[in-house]
């Protein structure tokens, strides 16, 4: 079987703002939203139509990891959205409030901009160069 990465896990505050920024503000899909008990849950999330990884939302069980909310990845951009056509996908995300954190630019790779979680983590927003719109 070939191997592929599932899911990644990014902590978030509580299930609610973690579903408030997703799944309203980027418009991810819900995949799993199963109780496990006490106030545990396994919540996924992913991208529209996509068939990359998808994200588990993780509210943080001690201290050190409520600390990590936001810097899961010591302030560097740690997830990378690709999208068809970033044009929509930035005006759409802009509209809901979702902060971009630079202009849009165009890279030999890509049309890209960073963009922040209500926390303060990065991400990329980009449109691989040939891909759609």
């Amino acid at each position: 079987m070939p191997q592929t990465i599932a899911a990644v896990t990014v902590l978030v505050p509580s299930y609610a703002e973690g579903l408030a920024f997703f799944r309203d503000a980027l418009g991810f899909a819900v995949v799993e939203d199963t109780p496990l008990g006490g106030d545990k849950r396994w919540v996924v999330v992913a991208p529209p139509g996509g068939a990359g990884a998808a994200i588990l939302l993780a509210v943080p069980g001690d201290d050190r990891q409520r600390a990590r909310v936001g810097d899961q990845t010591g302030g560097r951009v740690g997830i990378f959205v690709h999208t068809d056509d970033f044009d929509r996908d930035h005006r759409a995300w802009s509209a809901r409030g979702v902060r971009f954190l630079e202009t849009p630019r165009r890279e030999p790779y890509g049309t890209v901009a960073v963009f922040s979680d209500p926390w303060g983590g990065k991400w990329d927003l980009i449109q691989p160069t040939g891909a759609g719109g």
